[in-house]
């Protein structure tokens, strides 16, 4: 069985609009260049980058990161094709932007927007049927990991969110993000061990329930505070496949940083 792609992803959240975008993806270009990183180097190495703008910035990637070899996603889609939904955007419509993926319930769509763990899973089966990559983000409060709750939270969010999936979609479609709420944007980290421990569990859910070939063959990443200062022992770690990075991305440099991270463990 080949050896798991590491990736590395930016959440850029609510921020960056269309002409900062276009500075950035400029800048990104240059550290590219100058770390001699093009698709060639990274298919050797076995990473993939990623990166998720605000959707006003999604037609930006359509036409500045053609000729980048970094895939691009949408933060958010929602449960139906189409219809009488007033700010909301589906699969398809990402997909005509040319976005490869989705980012499917985030903490802070569970949390601020009150989304259930029932709607992130028909999300995820909406943005399967797009022939979109799901995302998918998990992770406990703070609150829950005190009481010891964390493993069960974990196996809620992962089981209930991919029910209805085939070992294949799940094998190949879906990725899992695990983001500790607690250490999301509030500069406490998560110490690799927890990091391990986590991405450990998540794997062994997926071989229980969809078998131990799929399990080795599922992306599960890591993301909460991860930096150029931490990312190395993070990434080190043999059940962690990449980082999903909040705002360490929102700078082309640093992000940068962490994917000559990323290619030197790979």
């Amino acid at each position: 069985m080949e050896p798991r792609r590491m990736h590395i992803s930016g959440n850029w959240k609510m921020n960056l609009g269309p002409r900062q975008s276009k500075g950035y993806l400029d800048e990104l270009k240059g550290q590219f260049a100058a770390l001699s990183f093009d698709q060639e180097s990274f298919e050797s190495r076995g990473v993939d980058v990623s990166l998720f703008p605000p959707f006003t910035s999604l037609h930006v990637f359509s036409e500045s990161a053609r000729d980048m070899p970094v895939v691009y996603g949408a933060q958010n889609a929602y449960c139906e094709a189409s219809g009488a939904y007033t700010g909301e955007i589906s699969a398809d419509m990402v997909k005509e932007l040319g976005a490869r993926q989705v980012l499917v319930g985030h903490s802070e769509r569970r949390h601020i927007f009150a989304e259930s763990t029932d709607l992130i899973a028909r999300k995820v089966s909406r943005v399967l049927s797009a022939d979109l990559q799901v995302m998918l983000c998990v992770g406990e409060t703070l609150e829950e990991r005190q009481k010891g709750d964390t493993f069960d939270v974990l196996e809620k969010q992962v089981l209930t969110a991919i029910a209805h999936q085939t070992p294949e979609e799940v094998a190949s479609w879906i990725q899992i993000a695990y983001e500790p709420v607690w250490a999301i944007g509030t500069g406490r980290n998560a110490s690799p061990e927890d990091a391990q421990e986590a991405c450990q569990f998540i794997r062994r859910l997926i071989a229980e329930r969809f078998g131990h070939r799929v399990a080795p063959k599922t992306r599960i990443l890591y993301g909460g505070s991860v930096k150029p200062g931490n990312a190395q022992a993070i990434l080190e770690r043999p059940d962690v496949d990449g980082a999903l990075i909040g705002g360490a991305s929102l700078k082309a440099d640093t992000f940068a940083e962490v994917i000559r991270i990323a290619m030197e463990i790979a």
